[in-house]
């Protein structure tokens, strides 16, 4: 809310100190300036905090927690207001201020979540929307004469997550976004090898044969179009003497097959 700036003295000859308003104060100046000039209308201010859970939920909120409740704002029947440490004001949070956190529920953080901010938010949960592509106009896109339902794959793919994982999981739709600028094959392959497999890789822990299944790579037509190449392990050639009988050997080993994601053919099949 508050915070003191260290500033050099008038005459320069020492270090002094000022009172500024933190972010959070002067947004409430604002929100509460506007609705004072027609009480019959009220502007929303909306004040967002990425990763809500990653944050230091004290130092974020402090001696708001309190404030921010619907029944404790400004102008309501409990209204309360609390005395400022540096600059001894009066502080309020107007009724028209909305504050919104953001948060990703596969995030092992969210367990950080205190109690106190449980009962003070109201939790909406986001799922993947593939609508959101239709509106964008990439729900298909067409690469060198054959079209790809992005919105299908996407489906597909989440589907098989939601069967092998969970539901939490899934992946969002926003990673798909960028084909709005650019709807090429070589974007499409960015998102997959810097996004879409690093993810997968994580969620199933680099148990490749599962990320095969959620890629469709289990039933393609060609092995050139698998995103994910298995090659059968013959200890043998590998380990001098018969080893087999004393360690419990892969039967198989597993590569990422970058030329794949040049193929329009295999996203296709992912289907």
């Amino acid at each position: 809310i508050e915070g003191i700036k260290p500033v050099l003295n008038e005459n320069n000859d020492g270090i002094g100190y000022r009172v500024e308003d933190g972010v959070f104060k002067k947004f409430c100046n604002s929100a509460r300036s506007f609705s004072g000039k027609d009480s019959n209308i009220e502007k929303p201010y909306v004040f967002i905090i990425d990763e809500i859970n990653r944050g230091n939920i004290s130092k974020i909120f402090g001696e708001l927690i309190t404030l921010i409740e619907d029944t404790k704002r400004e102008g309501m029947e409990e209204a309360i207001s609390l005395k400022l440490p540096y600059s001894e004001e009066d502080f309020s949070v107007p009724s028209n201020v909305y504050v919104l956190g953001t948060m990703n529920t596969a995030d092992r953080s969210i367990s950080l979540i205190d109690t106190a901010l449980r009962r003070r938010f109201s939790f909406i949960e986001m799922m993947p929307d593939e609508e959101v592509l239709m509106n964008m106009g990439i729900g298909n896109i067409s690469i060198d004469g054959i079209t790809l339902d992005i919105v299908a794959m996407l489906k597909t793919i989440n589907a098989r997550i939601e069967f092998l994982y969970d539901r939490e999981h899934t992946i969002g739709h926003a990673f798909f976004m960028e084909l709005v600028n650019e709807p090429t094959i070589d974007k499409l392959a960015s998102i997959f090898m810097k996004s879409i497999i690093p993810l997968l890789q994580e969620y199933f822990y680099e148990d490749y044969q599962k990320i095969q299944l959620v890629l469709g790579d289990n039933a393609k037509s060609d092995d050139s179009l698998k995103f994910i190449i298995d090659e059968k392990v013959i200890a043998k050639n590998i380990f001098k003497g018969n080893v087999e009988d004393v360690i419990d050997l892969p039967e198989k080993k597993y590569s990422i097959n970058s030329k794949a994601f040049e193929n329009i053919n295999s996203y296709k099949e992912i289907l």
